[in-house]
């Protein structure tokens, strides 16, 4: 999500003369409406923004799944090994980790249409890299930079529903349904990429998602109106040059780390990671517009937000990544069998989301209770992958699923609630990295102790027992720390 800006609120700023000023709800600050004198978007254009910005979620979303479910066919055409499947898997999460908080000032400054389509147009070229690929190396370059394309498309169209619909219903049922895109986009691309994978080849699913992102592009350019904000902000480049490498480092450390944690390469990696990401926290201290105000680890509801978002990416999405390809391994399915049941978790989830407001939790009380599904959850999948058991595993995917949902609504509130008014994309961008650091870690880990486990003869249902085990422990761990949160963060509050 598109980082806040560090100045005060400015709402009350008033606009440049000739200009309808419009106070945007994700930056605080009054911005420059450029597309005409409407203050409020006509019916049709209204109707025109909502679906060009939410099919481009979806599509953003359905490829981040891509290689989840089709792991084994992907890495077979490319030649990676375990240490690739890994890299395979966490590449794209890398780059959105690495840009989500820098690609909002971007939008902010330079105009949400303008990187909507850039965004875009750097997914066509990175997914025909992705789809002609020779080498690991080569398709992991262009995952990373799909990351980065899919943050600028995540920042650029929340920002212009932002922007375009004003506050009340209105923008609530767009955000709403903004929202729902992302959980759809995580139920229907593991589908798709199983079918075009078991009906034509695993590379396919890239060209299709290139062509799609193409016609976007274009459909971005003609139907949508272009923002920006009246005050620009600079463009944090020490900040980005010190936590994408750091973060890169600290990735590649935790995936070499399975072949010997005290090997001289990966204990460079880990200094380099330590010095890197401790440069990132002195450049924030010091720059007048970080990416990241340090000033708000002093909320307790931010370092919730914060907190809920890491544990989340280690317990539930890294394991729950790794073992669609763990199922095909040990139980011979197809991507397309294997798809449908990682649908019954992601489709849970999408439902738990949209329905978590009805039990009226405060935001901590719901991540307790998520994050106690989602370890029930695991703790019911041991097994899975070397006996599979419909009536046991369907209720352990649903258990799962409907915590992963409660999560993922409770992060939002918090991601929002845990900030000042005018630092709401702030808020969203730290959580949104956190659970991206998160996932990509918790990739790795998994990887490392599913290979650990399996020792020399192989056993992979075993590994994987010992990863759920795991993520069930730091699941259960999370749920406690959060239980001994102050009062105030329990509810958001300031």
């Amino acid at each position: 999500m598109p980082p806040g800006s560090r100045e005060p609120d400015r709402s009350t700023i008033p606009a440049p003369a000739g200009d309808v000023g419009a106070t945007s709800p994700l930056s605080g600050v009054t911005e420059r409406r450029t597309d005409g004198p409407a203050a409020t978007p006509t019916p049709s254009r209204a109707g025109l923004t909502l679906l060009t910005t939410c099919l481009a979620t979806l599509v953003a979303l359905m490829n981040y799944t891509a290689p989840m479910t089709v792991l084994p066919q992907t890495a077979a055409g490319l030649h990676a090994g375990v240490t690739g499947q890994t890299w395979i898997l966490n590449g794209i999460a890398l780059g959105l980790a690495a840009l989500l908080l820098v690609a909002g000032s971007l939008a902010d400054n330079h105009g949400r249409r303008r990187m909507f389509v850039a965004g875009a147009l750097l997914s066509v070229v990175a997914g025909v890299a992705c789809a002609t690929a020779s080498t690991t190396l080569i398709f992991v370059i262009a995952r990373v930079v799909q990351g980065g394309a899919t943050a600028a498309i995540i920042v650029a169209t929340l920002g212009i529903i932002g922007h375009e619909f004003p506050p009340g219903p209105a923008r609530a049922r767009a955000s709403a349904l903004w929202g729902a895109m992302l959980g759809a986009g995580i139920a229907l691309g593991p589908l798709l990429a199983g079918v075009l994978t078991q009906s034509l080849d695993w590379r396919a699913t890239y060209w299709a998602y290139a062509a799609a992102f193409a016609v976007l592009a274009v459909l971005g350019a003609l139907t949508l109106a272009e923002s920006r904000a009246v005050v620009r902000r600079r463009a944090d480049l020490a900040g980005v040059l010190t936590l994408g490498p750091g973060l890169a480092a600290l990735l590649a450390a935790v995936t070499s780390g399975r072949q010997g944690w005290t090997q001289p390469l990966v204990l460079v990696l880990f200094g380099a990671a330590v010095v890197l990401l401790a440069s990132f926290v002195l450049v924030e201290a010091r720059v007048r517009e970080p990416m990241l105000d340090l000033g708000l680890f002093s909320r307790p509801a931010f370092l919730l937000s914060l907190g809920g978002a890491l544990v989340t990416g280690l317990a539930v999405i890294g394991v729950m990544s790794y073992l669609p390809a763990a199922w095909q391994r040990t139980l011979g399915w197809t991507p397309l069998v294997t798809a449908g049941w990682f649908a019954l978790w992601s489709g849970t989830a999408f439902l738990a989301a949209l329905q978590s407001r009805r039990l009226r939790l405060a935001p901590r009380n719901q991540l307790i209770l998520g994050l106690g599904l989602a370890a029930a959850g695991s703790l019911l999948l041991l097994g899975s992958a070397g006996h599979w058991s419909d009536t046991r595993d369907v209720i352990a995917l649903v258990i799962a699923g409907a915590g992963s949902g409660l999560l993922n609504s409770a992060l939002a509130r918090l991601a929002i609630e845990s900030v000042p008014h005018g630092r709401a994309s702030m808020g969203s961008g730290a959580n949104n990295t956190a659970r991206y650091i998160g996932s990509s870690l918790g990739v790795a880990i998994t990887v490392a102790v599913v290979t650990t486990a399996a020792g020399s003869r192989g056993n992979v249902s075993h590994g994987v027992d010992v990863a759920l085990v795991v993520a069930a422990a730091i699941a259960l761990v999370g749920a406690a720390l959060t239980l001994g949160t102050r009062a105030e963060a329990a509810s958001g509050g300031h």
